[in-house]
């Protein structure tokens, strides 16, 4: 079937999409599956290795490399919001850009390889970027700055690279390879990856953070990330019924920005909506959570405190998959949400740790049980020909909108609030409870969309 260029308006994003047909060994199409929901023990490896590796990544991004500028380059907090936000907006782009074309080739298995591969490589190079490294190469009166724009720069590229791969290209191919009836399961296993992700890191590596030993630290995480780009090369097939998008290039790229399209297609932006509001709550307080458990509450044994908050909510998520599939994913969100919101007082509350462990468990549960529902929410409203650009427009909603303003809400709370500690006689800023209060009031907003959605559903059944 080939497909023209349409106008704006012409375009409707159908709910749901009639389901592809089973995909045999090296591509081939065989018979259907006895159960439609059912997925194929390939397609769960490259799901679960690939969401694994790609979020260690994103931990490594959105927790560690802050806490490695912290830590060896400047306390101030508005270089961390500065490199998140540039880096929101490069990962952004990334994604519209290759999305856009992987949807046009019809193609991606070489933009997940390659892409993972090339990102690892990235990855490790921040274990050679150190103030003293720069210094020796370009002997300036201000070499910490020189040293963040640095950082700022070589995080773009990996943004840029890390997007394409995963956000754009593998996060496209699940769209391909699911189907509404497995979404829910699929994106519940999806949300526990960047739970089980903080865990590997804090109990794998988070000594050679501690032991100040970054450069073994890039390199052993550059080194997965570049081994899981080969094996995806094995394990990732391109489906035989993907729908390739024959319109032009750049128009596709912006296609989703037009208002006339997301008047004609209220469900999918609904749903991005939500998402983006979850999103600006979860980035007021990530970007300073280990600092703050390390400065502010000085929970030294931290890493043991998240082993048991991200196990726990990770058997949560896992067990909410079948119930989002069962109960619906509109009536779900708000039941979570207000999870979230408890776990998020709580946290501003806790003090000591297993008031904080408990506090945890509630907050990342909540956390999990929102972003399954909303993500398997946005695959349903995504078109066959489509699925990358979508991705895109994921990005702008729940990356760019969330990592251009979250951050930037915190770094307001934690530098009104002047908590610091002394570091070798130098005042240092810290992260304050309050970052916790001003999620949870961006986060009270999912309100206003999600009943749209749920007010929606109810005409559609009339």
């Amino acid at each position: 079937m080939v497909h023209h260029v349409l106008a704006a308006e012409e375009v409707a994003m159908p709910v749901p999409h009639p389901a592809p047909p089973s995909v045999g060994v090296r591509g081939t199409t065989g018979p259907p599956a006895a159960d439609p929901a059912r997925l194929r023990p390939r397609v769960w490896v490259a799901v679960v290795l690939l969401g694994l590796v790609g979020q260690l990544a994103w931990t490594v991004e959105n927790i560690y490399l802050n806490l490695f500028v912290y830590d060896t380059v400047t306390d101030d907090p508005t270089v961390i919001a500065t490199m998140v936000a540039a880096s929101a907006a490069t990962a952004t782009l990334a994604t519209l850009l290759l999305g856009a074309l992987s949807d046009r080739t019809g193609r991606r298995r070489v933009f997940v390889a390659g892409g993972y591969l090339l990102w690892g490589v990235c990855t490790a190079a921040f274990g050679f970027l150190t103030v003293d490294a720069m210094d020796g190469v370009a002997a300036v009166a201000n070499v910490v700055l020189l040293t963040a724009l640095a950082v700022i720069l070589l995080d773009c590229l990996m943004s840029f690279l890390g997007s394409g791969a995963n956000d754009a290209a593998f996060q496209a191919w699940v769209t391909d390879v699911t189907r509404p009836a497995n979404r829910g399961r699929v994106e519940a296993v999806l949300a526990i990856m960047p739970l089980l992700a903080m865990l590997v890191i804090f109990g794998g590596f988070d000594g050679l953070a501690r032991a100040g030993d970054w450069r073994a630290f890039f390199l052993i995480i550059g080194a997965v990330m570049a081994g899981a780009g080969v094996a995806a090369w094995f394990l990732v097939e391109d489906s035989p019924t993907l729908v390739r998008n024959d319109a032009g290039y750049l128009r596709s790229v912006v296609h989703g920005l037009r208002p006339s399209v997301m008047r004609a297609n209220p469900g999918l932006y609904l749903a991005l909506t939500a998402w983006s509001i979850w999103g600006v709550s979860t980035q007021v307080f990530l970007p300073y959570l280990v600092i703050y458990l390390q400065r502010y509450l000085k929970v030294e044994g931290y890493a043991v405190v998240l082993a048991a908050v991200l196990v726990t909510a990770s058997v949560v998520s896992v067990l909410a998959g079948r119930v989002i599939d069962r109960v619906g994913k509109v009536r779900f969100v708000l039941p979570a949400a207000a999870v979230y919101g408890t776990g998020l007082l709580l946290m501003f509350l806790a003090r000591g740790t297993l008031p904080v462990i408990g506090a945890g468990i509630v907050m990342m549960s909540g956390f999990m049980l929102v972003l399954a529902p909303l993500g398997a929410l946005v695959r349903d409203y995504s078109p066959p020909e489509r699925a990358g650009h979508v991705q895109g427009l994921r990005m702008v909603f729940a990356i760019l909108v969330p990592m251009l303003v979250g951050p930037y809400l915190g770094a307001a709370v934690i530098s009104n609030a002047d908590e610091t500690y002394q570091d070798l006689g130098v005042a240092r800023q810290v992260p304050t409870p309050g970052i916790f209060l001003m999620a949870l009031a961006v986060l009270a907003l999912i309100v206003v969309p999600v009943l749209a959605l749920r007010r929606r559903d109810r005409r559609a059944d009339a």
